[in-house]
C-alpha cells in the first residue's frame, strides 16, 4: 500500500501578483488565533495580553501590533479577538496560549482563514467598488478593522497602513475571493 504524507498548505500559498502600482499577495506563514476573554475573568486576560504583548487590547473594531511589532491582536467584538502573526508550524494557538498563561480560550483559525495582502496608491480605489465600508482614512484610519462582505463572501478587513490593507476570507472560498479582488483591481488599472 501506498504511503502519504499530508502536507497544511494554505489554499493560496504563492500567491504575489503586482498589477500597476498596486501589489497583491497571500502573506507566507500566516498564523490566526482566536481569543475569546472567558466571562467574569476578563480582567485577568487583558492583564495576560498586556503582559505577554506589551500593549492592552484595543477598543472593538481597532487593532495594534505588539511592543515588538511582531504580533497584531485585532478587537472583533468585546470579548473576541485576533491576533495574527508570522508563524510556519501548526501550533498557533499553543503559541498563543502560553504567551498569556492560558488566561483565556484559544483556537488556531490559520486553516480556517486565507489572507490577502493589498498595497498601493491606488488600493483603497480597487477595494471600493466590493466593499459596502467607507475607507475613506477619516471613517476607517491605520489599525481599524471590521467584518464586511465582498461579492458576497465574508470578510475581515484591516487597514495595516496608509495605502495598505489586509483582507480575510473563508479558505473554502477562496479561489473566489482572490477572483473579486484581482477583477476589481484590473477594474482600476
Amino acid at each position: 500500500m501506498a504511503e502519504y504524507t499530508l502536507i497544511a498548505e494554505p489554499p493560496l500559498a504563492g500567491y504575489d501578483e503586482t498589477f500597476g502600482d498596486m501589489r497583491l499577495v497571500s502573506p507566507a506563514d500566516f498564523a490566526l488565533v482566536s481569543i475569546a476573554l472567558p466571562l467574569g475573568d476578563e480582567a485577568k486576560a487583558l492583564k495576560a495580553i498586556k503582559t505577554g504583548y506589551g500593549v492592552n487590547l484595543p477598543e472593538v473594531g481597532e487593532s495594534i501590533l505588539s511592543k515588538d511589532g511582531k504580533v497584531r491582536l485585532l478587537r472583533m467584538a468585546q470579548d473576541q479577538a485576533f491576533v495574527m502573526f508570522t508563524h510556519s508550524k501548526p501550533d498557533a494557538a499553543q503559541v498563543v496560549s502560553k504567551k498569556i498563561k492560558d488566561s483565556a480560550y484559544v483556537t488556531d483559525q490559520t486553516d480556517v482563514w486565507t489572507a490577502l495582502h493589498l498595497s498601493g496608491p491606488s488600493s483603497r480605489s480597487a477595494l471600493e467598488r466590493i466593499c459596502p465600508i467607507d475607507l475613506d482614512t477619516e471613517a476607517f484610519a491605520e489599525g481599524h478593522v471590521a467584518r464586511s462582505v465582498m461579492e458576497h463572501l465574508g470578510v475581515v478587513i484591516l487597514r495595516d497602513a496608509a495605502d495598505s490593507f489586509v483582507l480575510l476570507s473563508a479558505s473554502s472560498s477562496a479561489g473566489s475571493f482572490l477572483h473579486a479582488v484581482e477583477t476589481s483591481i484590473r477594474n482600476v488599472t
